[in-house]
């Protein structure tokens, strides 16, 4: 316990000193969140509905930090200290690879808890949002969607063999997911034949599924999304701690 304690406050002063992920876990989602309050402030999301267009969008607006630290941020850390050898340094110590993976998933967890209070303090105090649903099982759809999400850094980050193939891999996940899973354009604007690509993202059902918590839709709506994001999870963790790769 004390040698993550002492690996988490180093790595979280160095991720600190970055700023990255402040501005893309933090202010990003903050941003959207204030331009489509501004832009549908109460407005219902469609004809009848009754709740409104940022309720509906909320769980979408609270994965963009997930997405931005599990699937961009997390992978490129830890393939970064492969290519400075600092992985290899670790390798001779009682340090494993789970410890190692942990200590940047903890960091990335703060970062989109941290973003999920913030976005609901805003949305709630300023845009008058209500979590129509049941908030305990948003919170617990919202630590499945990131746990999902991050461990699919994992396995990039500990499979890939250097930084360049890692951000490659990791970019070509990233951007698709952010455009076209809901995050940021929202799905039900999207055309049928593009809703159908989306579906194939993983973050698609992560979203429907904070959707269907925010909102109180019936329970049938997340059966699909709670299974593919546990899949997901438990291949993924899987394949990183099996594979992984020290130098």
């Amino acid at each position: 316990m004390r040698t993550f304690c002492t690996m988490l406050k180093t790595e979280w002063k160095l991720s600190l000193r970055g700023m990255d992920m402040f501005i893309f876990a933090i202010c990003m989602p903050l941003v959207v969140l204030v331009i489509l309050g501004i832009l549908y402030g109460d407005q219902p999301a469609y004809a009848g509905a009754s709740y409104t267009f940022l309720e509906q969008s909320f769980g979408a607006l609270a994965s963009i930090s997930i997405c931005a630290g599990g699937v961009m941020g997390l992978p490129l850390v830890v393939s970064d200290y492969r290519n400075r050898k600092i992985l290899k340094r670790l390798q001779v110590t009682p340090v494993s690879p789970a410890m190692i993976l942990l200590v940047q998933v903890a960091i990335y967890t703060l970062y989109a808890l941290a973003s999920l209070v913030l976005l609901f303090l805003v949305a709630s105090i300023f845009f008058g949002l209500q979590i129509r649903g049941s908030f305990a099982l948003f919170l617990c759809g919202y630590l499945l969607v990131l746990l999902s999400m991050f461990s699919i850094g994992l396995m990039v980050g500990g499979v890939a063999p250097n930084t360049k193939i890692a951000g490659v891999i990791a970019s070509v996940l990233y951007f698709p997911m952010l455009i076209f899973s809901g995050a940021t354009l929202p799905y039900e604007a999207m055309p049928s034949a593009l809703q159908k690509a989306a579906d194939i993202l993983p973050l698609t059902q992560g979203i429907k599924l904070l959707k269907a918590a925010s909102l109180g839709l019936p329970i049938d709506d997340i059966w699909l999304p709670v299974v593919v994001m546990a899949a997901i999870a438990v291949v993924c963790i899987a394949i990183a701690l099996r594979f992984f790769r020290w130098e």
